[in-house]
């Protein structure tokens, strides 16, 4: 006996009906009848070729033909039936390919007379088609070897970044006699490893040793502060070396600069302008 369930009748989803275009924010089901397309609203373009003499080489080419003998009454009519094509899609478009139709036209008719057999140098009236063939062809070579050369912005993109460079000006410290005194304490104790127990009697003017000390100087560049003692004198050497330095810096006839505390110090001639 069938119950009241199974009497029931059932009920399928169906999925919606997409749109067929949505205009305005509307849904159009079906397209509109009064809708009108005129013939040239959609145009296909393409692989073209650039012009009757690359039309010429790509007919010559695609059935492997000898450039230097070519049928000229082949293939001006492989020509002619593309020039047929193009008159029916784009007039405008055909009008530089009707020169070359008439030009094949013209070497056909030439190669159709008879030639004089007493004549020995009698030009072959494909020869100027041959010749523009060939230099167009390896102009055409080129730009295709030139092409694929790398390019910037095309295969690469050059980085353009600024360094970033802060100009800071190094301000050097001044010298205190202090500097000077630790200087010269670095020197005394260089002198006492290189002594000796020979007692001679030596006389030494710091008179002398400020003319010495000038000698070892230069005007432009620095000398450095250990270099003007010799430790072979001795202690008394070291000390008129030394003093003969502190009269020339008292006198300002020379300069001492240090680039950081505590770094070496060197010594110059002063220039005129501080003099």
């Amino acid at each position: 006996m069938p119950t009241e369930e199974q009497d029931k009748p059932q009920t399928f989803s169906h999925q919606k009906e997409l749109p067929f275009a949505i205009v305005e924010g509307e849904p159009l089901s079906a397209p509109p009848e009064d809708l009108y397309i005129p013939p040239d609203a959609l145009e296909v373009f393409l692989d073209t070729f650039e012009g009757p003499l690359d039309l010429l080489l790509y007919l010559i080419r695609r059935q492997n033909l000898d450039i230097l003998n070519i049928p000229i009454a082949e293939i001006t009519h492989q020509y002619m039936d593309y020039v047929e094509l193009m008159r029916s899609v784009n007039l405008d478009l055909a009008a530089e390919y009707l020169v070359m139709a008439a030009m094949l036209a013209e070497i056909k008719s030439r190669m159709l007379l008879p030639r004089h057999e007493d004549v020995e140098d009698d030009d072959d009236p494909r020869a100027e088609l041959i010749r523009r063939l060939q230099e167009y062809e390896r102009f055409k070579q080129a730009a295709l070897d030139i092409s694929e050369l790398p390019r910037v912005e095309r295969d690469y993109f050059p980085c353009e970044v600024e360094a970033i460079r802060e100009k800071k000006e190094k301000v050097y410290p001044d010298i205190e006699l202090k500097d000077i005194v630790f200087a010269f304490q670095d020197i005394l104790k260089r002198v006492d490893l290189k002594t000796h127990h020979q007692i001679k009697r030596e006389s030494l003017s710091v008179r002398e040793r400020m003319t010495h000390v000038l000698s070892k100087l230069d005007n432009e560049s620095f000398v450095d502060f250990h270099t003007l003692f010799t430790l072979k004198e001795g202690r008394l050497g070291v000390v008129v070396t030394f003093l003969a330095i502190l009269e020339l810096l008292k006198s300002q006839l020379i300069d001492m600069i240090q680039a950081d505390a505590y770094a070496p110090i060197y010594v110059k001639t002063a220039s005129s302008e501080t003099v």
